[in-house]
């Protein structure tokens, strides 16, 4: 027979109470935590309505009242303790296919509040209750009730108030109970969902239940906001044993945190790394990298294929194919972005609008300032020093941009010069010139400005992006559209454009380059110079063929036809940034941060002015290439704004 050493205490078994509370530790850390068990039981058990009342954010009261399968007497004794469940008929884990599945939450809850659950199975005659206070459990008696379950979880925390002192404020415990529900509600539209609890932000969220054709995109619209509808696209794909379906937000439409991207998987919300990265990765070019898209996806796949038993909390997961399930993601979602084409979210024309309303009181300097034109766009002027105005060159153009347009299927739609060059009071003030009146101004009647209008209205307004008619400060493209205007930054739109084009050489065969008559030299710093000779083998692939040459420089041979004529050093070092940024990043997507940042150094810079010729080419351009909405770096290329919102500016609606 063994002994313990002197002074060293035995092992023993812990008292069951205290082993619930330690198992609590894991599965109840907050009251959003208990919320999120109960009302997953609830999904599992059927329910068609689910309704939370919270005090307190959640510490006082929690109540979780359900329509669903209910419990007998002898489920109600069993279902607090430790390790009882429903939910694995055959005891395999390889295949769980609820929400909840440990049998953990019930007795953890109870062990450190009082928890008191009231259940009637549908069709019987009565039903049945229990109460378990700091993990005493008391009989089960007949109770009346409702078909269905009812659990209140009053004083949370109260038998362990060292946990009390790491909650944080009421309200925002309650905000965390208010995410809880939404996430679930998102994966499952057909249940109704309500919260209600006084002094929380999500006070009387009511979600009714959703059916019929739409009926996920109706539930995703009252969680995320009524822009989502207007600003989202669906995608839907399938690969091998897995099926993706969703909406995801326009690249423009995003937020500053990621609490508005949702993943379902076999209807079980999750905060997965995997998936996140994979969004992150199909935004990557065309969101700032400090902005967050909004989004929901679902993914469904045999139970198998996927584990659900990685964390006590159940919100991470892990599939057997970790690889297919990210290009199954990123190819949907390019797809549906894909099929937008240039399409801008509607949320920025209303930032517009706002910014152009006056102002009843008068505004500070500070806020003035940010309502410029220039913060229309929120540009950040990463190109070189803007040439002064009127220093473009046609022959400059056609060379960075004009040269390709020969080819181009929309050519024949083109307008006339001369429509454009026509005397101001034809509306033709393409030119650059403000218009000059002199004499008296005679008002034309209504019929006569109806005349004019059609006869004026060109064939190229019948495109999305319309015809242009003026450039602003060298910068800005104004088109005028069928029903509206739009307002196009000129750089920012191109640099776009130059980045598909590089990428669609590429894909297609390789990227043209063209042979520098004398290569140039370029010095760097010595780290700099260094990552670039060892990179060049991937950079020739991008049309940028360079080698070491010497210590700190690098001899450039051929560039990117694209990009021929620009500063050698600004691009390189934006090359060398692109790759330090891409850091571990899979060799396409640093392959691609690098093209993004190679596009800004061949396109139209700001204060550049252009022809109408030019401007109408650049529009067309824009319509014809994907994601053409928003630059590389996330901001929007244009705002269009309806003839009736600008009516409404001026009071006349």
């Amino acid at each position: 027979m063994s002994h313990s050493p002197p002074g060293r205490p035995a092992v023993r078994r812990l008292d069951p109470v205290l082993v619930d509370r330690i198992a609590a530790g894991e599965v109840v850390e907050r009251p959003a935590s208990a919320v999120k068990e109960l009302v997953e039981n609830a999904v599992d058990a059927g329910a068609s309505s689910i309704a939370v009342t919270i005090a307190a954010g959640g510490r006082k009261l929690i109540r979780v009242v359900d329509d669903g399968g209910g419990m007998s007497a002898e489920d109600l004794a069993l279902a607090v303790e430790r390790h009882a469940t429903s939910k694995l008929p055959d005891g395999d884990l390889e295949r769980i296919d609820t929400l909840g599945f440990r049998g953990e939450a019930l007795p953890s809850i109870g062990a450190v509040a009082r928890l008191a659950i009231t259940s009637r199975v549908p069709g019987a005659e009565s039903g049945h209750s229990i109460v378990v206070d700091a993990g005493h459990k008391g009989p089960v008696r007949p109770a009346s009730a409702q078909p269905g379950t009812r659990i209140e979880v009053t004083d949370l925390f109260a038998a362990t108030p060292a946990r009390l002192k790491f909650l944080k404020s009421d309200r925002a415990e309650a905000t965390a109970v208010g995410e809880i529900l939404r996430r679930l509600a998102v994966a499952h539209p057909q249940i109704r969902f309500t919260l209600a609890g006084e002094g929380s932000s999500s006070s009387g969220l009511v979600l009714p239940a959703e059916t019929g054709p739409g009926s996920w995109l109706r539930r995703l619209v009252a969680v995320l906001g009524p822009e989502f509808g207007q600003n989202s696209a669906p995608l839907s794909l399938e690969r091998e044993a897995f099926a993706l379906d969703g909406h995801v937000g326009l690249p423009t439409f995003h937020r500053a945190a990621a609490t508005h991207v949702h993943f379902v998987v076999n209807g079980r919300p999750v905060r997965d790394r995997l998936l996140l990265s994979a969004v992150r990765g199909a935004y990557a070019d065309v969101m700032a990298s400090d902005r967050h898209p909004v989004l929901a996806l679902a993914l469904t796949c045999d139970p198998a294929l996927v584990d659900v038993n990685v964390h006590p909390a159940k919100t991470e997961v892990r599939f057997r194919d970790p690889g297919l399930v990210r290009g199954l993601i990123v190819s949907a979602i390019h797809e549906a972005l894909r099929r937008e084409g240039g399409r801008s979210s509607g949320t920025v024309a209303a930032r517009t609008l706002e910014s152009l309303r006056p102002a009843i009181a008068p505004v500070p300097a500070s806020a003035a300032a940010e309502r410029r034109p220039a913060s229309l766009f929120a540009r950040r002027d990463e190109t070189a020093p803007s040439q002064p105005a009127g220093s473009g060159r046609p022959e400059e153009f056609e060379r960075d941009f004009g040269r390709d347009l020969g080819s181009a299927p929309w050519e024949a739609r083109e307008p006339d010069q001369a429509a454009y060059e026509g005397p101001p009071s034809a509306g033709g003030f393409g030119d650059g010139h403000q218009a000059q009146f002199s004499g008296d101004l005679a008002l034309p009647s209504a019929d006569q400005r109806v005349r004019a209008a059609e006869a004026t209205v060109h064939p190229a307004e019948q495109h999305p992006l319309g015809a242009a008619r003026a450039q602003l400060h060298e910068t800005y493209i104004v088109a005028q559209t069928r029903d509206g205007i739009v307002i196009v930054d000129q750089h920012a739109a191109h640099e776009r454009l130059v980045y598909e084009r590089l990428k669609r050489e590429r894909a297609g065969g390789g990227i043209a380059r063209q042979i520098l008559l004398i290569p140039e030299v370029v010095e760097l710093d010595p780290v700099e110079a260094d990552r670039l000779a060892g990179a060049a083998e991937s950079l020739q692939d991008l049309g940028l063929v360079l080698e070491a040459f010497g210590h700190g420089a690098v001899l450039v041979r051929e560039v990117p036809s694209a990009l021929a004529g620009g500063s050698l050093r600004g691009l390189l070092t934006d090359v060398v940034d692109a790759l330090v940024e891409g850091g571990a990043d899979p060799l396409a997507r640093r392959l691609d941060a690098v093209l993004s940042r190679m596009s800004c150094h061949g396109s139209i810079r700001a204060g550049r002015r252009l022809r109408p010729e030019e401007m109408n080419a650049l529009l067309r351009e824009m319509e014809a290439t994907p994601f053409s909405g928003q630059c590389n770096h996330g901001r929007p290329t244009y705002v269009e704004l309806k003839l009736s919102d600008v009516e409404r500016l001026f009071g006349r609606r």
